[in-house]
Order: C-alpha cells, then sequence, then structure tokens
C-alpha cells in the first residue's frame, strides 16, 4: 500500500516577507566614498617621493601569492557561510545560505559598523524561513559574539605563550600580558553583561512593560549571550570549524600579501598583531578603511615589524578583503533577486490552493 502523499504546509499571501531592499542612495555614496579612498591612497603611494621602496615592493608583487589571498578570502567566507548556516538555521539548504551569507559578506565590504551592514539581509531570509522576530535578534548577538571568541581567545593563547616563551618573538612584556589580560578581561565582562541584562530587562519590564524599548534593548542582550554560551557548551563540529576557518584564513591572507611582497614576519607575531590591529574594523567608516589599516600597521610596527613592509602586506591584504566579498556579494545577491523575481511571477499566477515554491520554506500552498 502506498503511502499518502504528504500536503504542502500552507501559506498566505500576507506572511511573505518584502524582498530585501538596500537604501541606493546610501549605497553609491558609499561606493563613492570607497572609491575615493582606494584612489587616493593609490595616487599618495604613486606620487609620493618618499614612498619609492613601497612602490618597488608592489611593482615587484608576486601575483601567485595575491591569488592565493584571495583564494583564501574565498574559504574565509565560505565559513562564514557554516557558521552562519550552523548559529541561525542548520535546516536551510546549503545554497541559500552560501546567497545570504556571501550577500552578508557584500554588503558589509561597503557598509560599516563592524559587520551590521549585511544583517537586513540576513533577518530577511530568515524571516523568510518562519523564524520570528525575537529569536533572529536572538541569535545575531550570539552570532555577532561567537564570531569574536577565536580573536579574544588567540590574543589570550598568544599573549601569554610569548609572554612565557612558548612561542618564539621579540616582544616585550607589556605588547604580549597586558592584551592577554584586556581579552581576558573581556570575556568575563560579556558573560557578567549578560546577567546583568537579564536582571535589567526583568526590572525594565516590571517598570515600563514587556513593550518599552529598554527593555526591547535588553531583552535580546541577555537572551544573545546565553544563547552563545549555550552553544559553546554543546558546540557542532560545523560550527567550530567555521569559526576556527573564519578567522584563520583570514589571517593567512595577510601572511600571502606579506609573502607575495618580501619576507613575512613569524607566524606568532603576525597573529597577535593582526588579532589587535583588526579592533580598528569597529571604527564606522566604509570596509573599515583607514581604521583597519591604520590599526594593523600600528600594531605591526610595535611588534618590530619594518614600516615598509608592514604597509605594503596591510595595503594589499585590505585590497583583497575588500574586492573579492564586494565582487561574489554583488553576484550572490543578484542571484537572489532573479530568484525573487521569479517567485514573484510565479505567486502572482497561482491561484488558491496552489501550490509553489517559496524562498527558505520550499513547497507551500498558498491560501
Amino acid at each position: 500500500m502506498s503511502a499518502a502523499a504528504v500536503e504542502p504546509p500552507a501559506l498566505a499571501r500576507g506572511d511573505l516577507t518584502e524582498q530585501p531592499q538596500l537604501d541606493r542612495a546610501k549605497v553609491r555614496r558609499r561606493l563613492v566614498i570607497l572609491g575615493g579612498v582606494i584612489l587616493t591612497t593609490g595616487a599618495v603611494v604613486s606620487l609620493v617621493p618618499g614612498l619609492a621602496s613601497l612602490r618597488s615592493r608592489f611593482v615587484h608583487a608576486d601575483p601567485l601569492w595575491l591569488l592565493t589571498g584571495a583564494a583564501l578570502k574565498v574559504l574565509s567566507g565560505v565559513s562564514y557561510v557554516v557558521v552562519f548556516r550552523a548559529v541561525f538555521c542548520g535546516r536551510m539548504r546549503w545554497r541559500l545560505s552560501g546567497e545570504v551569507g556571501f550577500a552578508e559578506l557584500g554588503a558589509n565590504a561597503v557598509i560599516p559598523t563592524g559587520g551590521a551592514g549585511g544583517l537586513a539581509l540576513g533577518a530577511w531570509a530568515l524571516k523568510r524561513s518562519g523564524m520570528d522576530d525575537a529569536r533572529i535578534a536572538r541569535r545575531s548577538v550570539a552570532f555577532f559574539l561567537l564570531t569574536t571568541v577565536p580573536n579574544v581567545l588567540g590574543v589570550i593563547l598568544l599573549g601569554f605563550g610569548l609572554a612565557l616563551g612558548v612561542f618564539s618573538g621579540r616582544v616585550s612584556l607589556t605588547l604580549t600580558v597586558i592584551p592577554a589580560l584586556i581579552a581576558t578581561a573581556t570575556i568575563a565582562l560579556t558573560v557578567a553583561s549578560g546577567r546583568w541584562a537579564a536582571r535589567a530587562h526583568r526590572r525594565a519590564r516590571r517598570r515600563r512593560g514587556a513593550d518599552s524599548r529598554l527593555a526591547a534593548v535588553l531583552g535580546p542582550l541577555a537572551s544573545g549571550v546565553h544563547e552563545s554560551l549555550a552553544l559553546l557548551r554543546r558546540p557542532s563540529p560545523l560550527l567550530i570549524g567555521g569559526l576556527l576557518g573564519y578567522l584563520v584564513f583570514d589571517v593567512a591572507i595577510l601572511w600571502a600579501t606579506f609573502k607575495a611582497l618580501g619576507a613575512a614576519p613569524g607566524i606568532p607575531i603576525l597573529c597577535i598583531a593582526y588579532l589587535i590591529g583588526e579592533l580598528g574594523g569597529l571604527i564606522p567608516v566604509p570596509g573599515g578603511i583607514g581604521g583597519v589599516d591604520l590599526g594593523l600597521v600600528g600594531t605591526l610596527v610595535l611588534y618590530h615589524v619594518p614600516v615598509g613592509s608592514a604597509t605594503g602586506a596591510v595595503l594589499a591584504y585590505r585590497a583583497i578583503a575588500l574586492l573579492v566579498p564586494a565582487i561574489l556579494g554583488a553576484v550572490a545577491f543578484a542571484l537572489l533577486r532573479r530568484k525573487l523575481s521569479r517567485e514573484t511571477e510565479a505567486i502572482t499566477g497561482c491561484g488558491p490552493d496552489g501550490h509553489v515554491e517559496v524562498i527558505g520554506r520550499g513547497i507551500v500552498r498558498l491560501i
């Protein structure tokens, strides 16, 4: 006897979230600023007389190592997609996860604030898959915290390791112990802030109501910290592999650009300088240009890397880190928009109780 066919879930047309939109005027402004900064940087490197050695490094750069850096950036993006899927929705199709993840990375290359620029795309996809707003907010906080965990743990491990002589590298205790202690304190403060936010959220609900703005901010913060700790207590191999890959492949890009332009510093020194210097990306400028560059170069110089070598490698690293996500993100977003256009046509021509495939939901019955 054949099994009865499973009826697809019902979905009202009004329950579909609107197509993801980006403020085109804002994106154009960011692209103009981004292009202006890139052109200005190129002009300075090309024309300023005192930068002849830096120009020579770029002229004689090894293209194979630069291509290796670009490939590593793609692998870092794949790792980002793996973390996105593991944190938000393990049942989401890999292809859709990849398109949303790379579209987010492309948006983050243009829109600033430490990776927040692409969150609208992720939120749209998650709503499409049926996730409620509260869970999206909670998981977004957890996602941000989890992607910073390898960085913080790396500073602790490398800082104390260099100070104790476990890793080779000529650095002072100030540049090893202090960053490690700050990173350790950051972990403690993050856990404590989650507990404080939970208590403050309960007080805000009692005094101002569940719909108050303060409660709306404190709730996701408290639950997001709790969610990230819960995911770390029972980590999946995909989550751990994605988190490590997202960081390791990105550090390897900087190592590849050093190799392209000359000799690379020791791996421990390169890693701890990267982890500390990347904090400049929190400065709200398109693609982190300026903040990340100065932060990385300055930190590398503090760790006794020659300023010319550091500047050349960081500029090449930043070019790869911006161009590869921007190109792949544009392709991913175009694929999403084409799918949405086809979906809209299918829904428009579908009558009541008709079956149609909806992005994020699969085959549904429209009512």
